[in-house]
């Protein structure tokens, strides 16, 4: 309900607030556009930076000299041979033959009827190659001595078991292995200062040539034996013969690991089969990173695009629907710096341009790739394209360096953000000033009103009183209304 003047009547509360409305609007219109045009920007900008650093990824990946490094390493038979290759590998290809793999040493000591009773004192000495361990021994079982052995050769590879016979003529028996493969790592067992049957325990290998590591079973059940003898792996490359101590072959050539995984076959040995390896640069990988680089630079030429765009939506009298960033100066001097750069030849000599790589600009600004071309580049000049994108001066670093000043901590984009969003708090606080502003004008407006419809009041009484007086004089004449 509207407040009116008690002396003039008039509507003093509406027009109060029509004048306050009116001082406010123009105001609070240029804070509304300056609030929503600011943080539009904030959002366009983080869009933008987030952008950059997704083509900053690709720079980086494809910056790796490791990338270029990477071999491919091939068998025909995995299952006999596998193959892996590090930087130092050179590509080439190799005919191995396997004709034994390394192996270690484990033996079956004497039986006796029982693991837990008790089979004397002493010492026992077990040698394996360079590895001995002496156990010291006092009626002891054969329980015993294994577990003596266990937490005794924890840490130089020799463990021990019990295995029992199950029809009974074996026994029960000491099983010593190793870990240690190759020639010359042979379980032997010696036995000092020995009381009951303890001596039975100690054990020499026959002696054998690398012909003849065939175990042998003796007749009594009981004797100690061979189960199987150290030696080395065998192996040919390229018709060189090699031996190895273990099955994993990593100085044969230089940056190839190679990994024994069993011999070749009887018939295939006699044949003289050989399995084909081969190392190769790692060209699917960077042919990967290339496409990931120009897949990146037309995502982020994307989104420049769409926070830069103008767009039509009406008619001649309809102004057109621009994005928050049309004419930033951040994002011409940015796109200008890469298409400069893109555009620069590289110094040396083979491939300079992106062009020399199938890489070419299309009327769009976006990249395109021609694989073949990129693919003849990369077989016959693998070396120059590794050049031409890593390394200082390559082109991936040249175009971080435009990149960098944009997206890192207190470069351009955080810093016009910040400035922006010191924008948005002023406008905060320019409302807090316009309502306070506001709210004395109003009272004083209302001191206004209230001081002149109570004037009007006073001279309305003092009509009233006047007209009355006059009224009341002697020989006025009233005139009938």
């Amino acid at each position: 309900m509207a407040i009116t003047g008690i002396g003039s009547g008039m509507d003093v509360n509406g027009m109060v607030k029509a004048l306050v409305n009116a001082e406010a609007a123009p105001k609070t219109a240029q804070l509304d556009r300056l609030e929503k045009t600011t943080t539009s920007k904030v959002s366009a900008l983080g869009q933008f930076r987030s952008a950059l650093s997704t083509f900053q990824t690709a720079l980086e990946k494809l910056n790796d000299p490791a990338l270029f490094e990477k071999r491919s390493a091939t068998s025909s038979a995995a299952d006999i041979v596998s193959i892996t290759a590090d930087s130092k590998a050179v590509a080439g290809n190799y005919n191995v033959q396997v004709f034994n793999l390394a192996q270690s040493s484990k033996v079956a000591l004497a039986g006796f009827d029982s693991a837990s009773d008790a089979i004397g004192s002493g010492t026992l000495t077990i040698n394996a190659g360079e590895e001995s361990l002496s156990i010291d021994v006092s009626d002891a079982s054969l329980t015993d001595i294994r577990d003596a052995i266990n937490a005794a050769g924890k840490d130089s590879g020799l463990s021990a078991t019990i295995v029992n016979d199950p029809n009974g003529e074996g026994g029960a028996r000491l099983v010593l292995s190793s870990s240690e493969a190759g020639t010359g790592n042979d379980i032997s067992v010696a036995v000092s200062n020995a009381t009951g049957e303890l001596d039975t325990l100690a054990f020499a290998p026959p002696s054998g040539t690398e012909a003849d590591f065939e175990p042998i079973t003796p007749d009594d059940p009981r004797a100690a034996r061979v189960i199987s003898y150290s030696r080395d792996a065998n192996l040919a490359i390229d018709g060189i013969n090699l031996s190895s101590a273990s099955n994993t072959v990593e100085d044969a050539i230089e940056g190839v690991t190679l990994t024994l995984n069993k011999a070749q076959s009887e018939e295939a040995q006699d044949n003289a089969e050989t399995i084909n390896l081969g190392v190769t640069e790692d060209k699917a990988g960077v042919r990967k990173s290339i496409n990931d680089f120009v897949d990146a630079y037309n995502k982020m030429l994307g989104s420049v695009n769409t926070l830069t765009s103008v767009t039509e939506v009406g008619g001649d009298d309809t102004e057109p629907l621009a994005a928050a960033l049309v004419g930033d100066a951040s994002v011409r001097s940015f796109m200008s710096a890469m298409r400069s750069e893109l555009g620069s030849p590289a110094s040396g000599q083979g491939i300079r341009i992106l062009a020399d790589l199938g890489v070419s600009t299309q009327r769009d600004g976006t990249l395109a790739l021609d694989n073949t071309k990129m693919n003849k580049a990369l077989d016959n000049n693998f070396e120059q394209v590794n050049a031409f994108f890593t390394g200082e001066q390559g082109l991936m670093a040249r175009l971080e360096n435009k990149v960098k000043p944009y997206t890192e901590s207190g470069g351009v984009l955080d810093n016009r953000t910040k400035a922006l969003q010191n924008t948005i708090s002023s406008v905060d606080d320019q409302r807090e000033a316009l309502t306070m502003r506001l709210t004395k004008l109003e009272s004083r407006l209302f001191a206004q009103f209230n001081a002149m419809d109570s004037l009007v009041s006073q001279m309305s009484s003092t009509s009233s009183f006047l007209t009355a007086q006059l009224d009341s004089l002697p020989g006025v004449v009233k005139q009938d209304k």
